[in-house]
């Protein structure tokens, strides 16, 4: 399998977890877990996404230097993002912390810890190209 291969593979995943994050948490009523997103978070993720999303396909069509560390930069900010939205998910200790809700695999954390650490890796290997100058 040749890298520009993998490259779109991992881009389309990468498509995919900002999407199914949108779709997912814009409903807050069915929020699984300790804590709901708040819509900014959740608009920033969809925003920076999509953003990053749009940079990269340009880059991988059309590399130059300069647009692949901006779309890196936009992936990196997306990825802490959607770290941020992990995070909700801890469980809280304190005496007022909320119960966690019954829900099976898809619906609980699971799904978004393995898509959002899905995505962290996928950035890593990003950087990886596009700093080891392997995207011609």
């Amino acid at each position: 399998m040749e890298l520009d291969d993998v490259l779109w593979m991992l881009t389309a995943l990468a498509a995919v977890v900002v999407l199914l994050t949108r779709m997912r948490l814009s409903a807050t009523g069915r929020q699984p877990g300790h804590a709901q997103i708040p819509g900014s978070i959740l608009n920033a993720h969809t925003v920076l996404g999509v953003t990053a999303l749009a940079v990269w396909i340009y880059y991988l069509t059309s590399p130059s230097d300069v647009l692949g560390l901006v779309a890196l930069i936009v992936w990196w900010f997306e990825v802490v993002v959607g770290i941020l939205i992990l995070a909700r998910w801890l469980p809280g200790a304190g005496k007022h912390a909320a119960a966690p809700v019954d829900d099976n695999w898809a619906e609980g954390p699971y799904l978004s810890i393995l898509g959002h650490v899905g995505l962290l890796l996928g950035v890593v290997f990003f950087t990886y190209c596009v700093l080891a100058g392997k995207i011609t």
